[in-house]
């Protein structure tokens, strides 16, 4: 299938995106966003995020990231786990999360988050006339819930479908998971202070997900299945380069 590949890491963020922050909306007053040679640094001081103007679907994304140093108050980081994210399929108008108060947009997120890069997370919303958005995804578990009532993606696992919100665990996390700054699993493919490859195929109603070329997570019947894409600043010190879009003409 050929493809339409854009590099969004330009001489401008502006060029392909637009920041939200929940406190300050489009302005940027504390440089939150920047991008110096290639490589964006999302600095933690805020809760939002840096968001496409276009809207996509049928498309491969693929990114590197690598964690900073700081974590802030903005999302009660301080002593926890690294946090970030990439929303994909994002829809409604801006801020319109129940969580974070509006810091972000309705969306299937693919978190970024130490000890989790991988998990998919439902982040429901409300669109323009306020009404609910829900979104879902359906996918293979393993027999077992983590201690907060949620599953854990298995290849060969049964079908289980979450809409509205919850979480999928992607596949290697640590049964011991915890959220504490420096996490690491026993399986962790996230090298720390390196940069790592992240890769989301989004296929019709499909997602796979990929961490350092390895599938960690996959989801079918999602909804929605079109939207801008984010990268979200969530009190974490973070750092991304080569950011491509691959659209399947």
């Amino acid at each position: 299938m050929a493809a339409k590949v854009t590099s969004l890491f330009g001489d401008d963020l502006e060029d392909h995106f637009y920041t939200w922050l929940v406190d300050s909306r489009y302005e940027d007053p504390r440089k939150v966003f920047s991008l110096h040679g290639g490589v964006l640094k999302i600095s933690g001081d805020g809760l939002g995020y840096l968001a496409t103007h276009q809207a996509y679907e049928n498309y491969h994304i693929s990114l590197q990231f690598k964690w900073g140093e700081r974590n802030w108050h903005w999302g009660d980081r301080i002593g926890k786990a690294r946090d970030s994210g990439l929303f994909l399929h994002a829809t409604g108008p801006d801020g319109n999360s129940h969580d974070g108060n509006g810091a972000f947009m309705s969306a299937i997120e693919c978190n970024i988050f130490e000890g989790a890069v991988g998990d998919f997370l439902l982040i429901r919303g409300d669109d323009a006339e306020g009404k609910l958005i829900a979104p879902r995804l359906e996918t293979q578990i393993t027999d077992h819930l983590d201690e907060d009532g949620w599953p854990t993606f298995d290849t060969g696992g049964t079908s289980k479908s979450l809409e509205r919100w919850g979480r999928v665990n992607h596949r290697f996390k640590s049964a011991s998971w915890k959220d504490v700054t420096g996490f690491s699993g026993p399986g962790e493919l996230v090298v720390p202070g390196a940069w790592n490859h992240l890769e989301c195929r989004c296929m019709g109603d499909q997602i796979l997900v990929f961490v350092n070329r390895t599938l960690v997570n996959k989801a079918r019947n999602v909804w929605p299945n079109r939207g801008r894409v984010l990268l979200q600043c969530e009190g974490s010190e973070i750092f991304f380069r080569r950011m491509e879009i691959r659209q399947l003409l």
